[in-house]
């Protein structure tokens, strides 16, 4: 892997509620290289989006980020300034919110939204040189000019979001945070929208970090991937190796759980429900609905360790040896 432009190490992420805390981000570690593709992917509440917004240093009370270290391109996002903070995203880093919608201003044109992020962060140009930087910006993510003088309620599903891809890429980031980019638009625009996301990055030569929830989509999205579980990582590898040889149970049940034209038999869906994080199970947060939980699964949680050469998954099945 290229030396890492985002380090995470032991992030911790908690909602305090009058019943006490919820533990939505639970220490979580990882690193995205240089003009790397990082997929997160989980069930709804696993901790995903909870993650991107800590990257950010946008958790709002009642949440709080309780620990751990952000790194990105070597310099520690805790210990910025709000001002500091506030500069970095865009520029440093930046989001593709989930919702395109609620990420646009209703009342603004797409051009006047683009100039004010540009100005926000110090960009002083002429009408003519703003417009022509903004018309160029929207023809990189495969939309024509005239589309910088149009309301977001006159764009289509795709097109809202790829305006927002051009804000995200305005000021040239050295990461882009995708939060579910593709929800609620039909397939073939996803598709659409995943290879103008890989253009651009390809552009930049930034990294991104992908999060969602459908495993075919990662497949074909990203290098490497993360498998999240009732906010724990429980698995981290290339994404071939991810569906060559899943080494969680989670992992296994998820890739199961997909619809395949070489296999006759009905995708299985996985048992149970996601346990409460205002009060997680002891040991193994998934051993309630692992179909190989042991003794030893209910009493002690896995630690993330490497059972092969980049292969990292959190699981009592697989001593070291067994699968070095």
């Amino acid at each position: 892997m290229k030396p890492a432009v985002l380090e995470v190490r032991d992030l911790r992420v908690h909602y305090h509620t009058s019943r006490g805390a919820v533990r939505a981000v639970d220490g979580v570690g990882f690193d995205v290289g240089e003009e790397e593709r990082f997929g997160l992917v989980g069930e709804s509440g696993s901790g995903k989006s909870t993650i991107a917004l800590a990257l950010l240093r946008l958790i709002r009370p009642p949440g709080r980020i309780e620990g751990g270290r952000i790194a990105l391109d070597g310099v520690d996002v805790m210990g910025l300034s709000e001002e500091e903070m506030r500069r970095a995203r865009l520029a440093k880093v930046a989001l593709v919110a989930q919702g395109a919608m609620n990420s646009l201003n209703p009342v603004l044109r797409v051009n006047e939204q683009i100039r004010d992020a540009l100005r926000d962060h110090g960009v002083r140009l002429s009408a003519r040189a703003f417009e022509e930087r903004v018309g160029g910006l929207l023809e990189s993510v495969g939309l024509r000019r005239e589309v910088g003088g149009m309301f977001p309620h006159e764009l289509s599903g795709g097109m809202k979001q790829r305006v927002c891809i051009a804000v995200a890429m305005s000021l040239r980031p050295k990461l882009i945070i995708a939060d579910e980019p593709t929800s609620a638009l039909d397939v073939v625009v996803q598709w659409q929208i995943m290879d103008t996301l890989r253009r651009v990055q390809e552009e930049l030569g930034a990294a991104v970090i992908l999060i969602g929830h459908d495993m075919g989509l990662m497949a074909q999205a990203v290098d490497r991937l993360g498998v999240m579980y009732a906010g724990k990582l429980v698995e981290v590898v290339a994404v071939r190796d991810l569906f060559r040889r899943p080494l969680h149970p989670y992992s296994q049940l998820l890739i199961g759980s997909l619809t395949s034209l070489d296999r006759k038999s009905e995708p299985r869906g996985i048992p149970g429900l996601p346990p409460s994080l205002l009060d997680p199970p002891t040991g193994c947060p998934f051993h309630p609905r692992c179909p190989y939980a042991m003794d030893r699964c209910r009493r002690e949680a896995p630690a993330l360790l490497e059972h092969a050469p980049g292969h990292l998954a959190a699981c009592h099945l697989y001593p070291r040896e067994e699968v070095a």
